[in-house]
């Protein structure tokens, strides 16, 4: 059976690549009719995505070693950030291609190192049903964020795909801050000693 710890862990991995990816799913629409680039200047676009991606990927485990708590609080909310930016600034080709860049970075190595940790830190005795489960609960993200991007654009318009990123980053940050609050070392050692006496 799933403790609830976990359960709460795979609902933030959900919602969490469902920032991502119900936005990244359409970055080439977004960058076409939104930003209204040549199709030479999306594929620079994406290739600037993906060599970011490269770099962090560099970098990411140790940031997350260094100070999980921390950077798992600290993305949702430096991607809003840059989803912000991207709202107001994605008609313009120059800020798009910079932002596009930071976005890369958030979305590559940190945000998979960080959905690992919430699982694999939420099942420690069982690592690879967690790392089952990291990899399930990444797919469903990346298919409920798709689904509801495709949703927005068909009734908003394709610019307003990144509220889905943004409105999945508050509910996975409201998410996370549950499971750091319920499952707390503190909270289970004081369960412990209860148990005790």
């Amino acid at each position: 059976m799933l403790c609830n710890e976990l359960w709460v862990s795979i609902v933030a991995v959900i919602l969490l690549n469902a920032s991502v990816f119900g936005v990244y799913s359409y970055i080439a629409e977004y960058l076409e009719t939104v930003t209204q680039v040549s199709p030479n200047t999306i594929s620079l676009t994406l290739f600037v995505f993906g060599g970011a991606n490269i770099i962090e990927n560099i970098a990411a485990g140790r940031v997350l070693t260094n100070s999980p708590i921390k950077s798992i609080l600290t993305f949702p909310l430096l991607l809003s950030v840059v989803y912000t930016l991207l709202f107001f600034t994605g008609e313009f080709a120059v800020p798009m291609v910079m932002i596009t860049f930071l976005w890369g970075i958030l979305a590559g190595g940190i945000m998979a190192n960080i959905n690992q940790y919430l699982i694999a830190s939420s099942a420690p005795e069982a690592p690879d049903f967690a790392n089952g489960l990291f990899i399930s609960a990444c797919n469903v993200g990346t298919t409920v964020g798709a689904a509801v991007g495709g949703l927005f654009i068909s009734q908003l318009g394709t610019q307003y795909v990144v509220l889905v990123g943004i409105v999945s980053l508050i509910l996975s940050l409201v998410t996370i801050l549950l499971r750091n609050y319920m499952y707390s070392p503190t909270k289970q050692l004081s369960k412990s000693a209860l148990a005790q006496d």
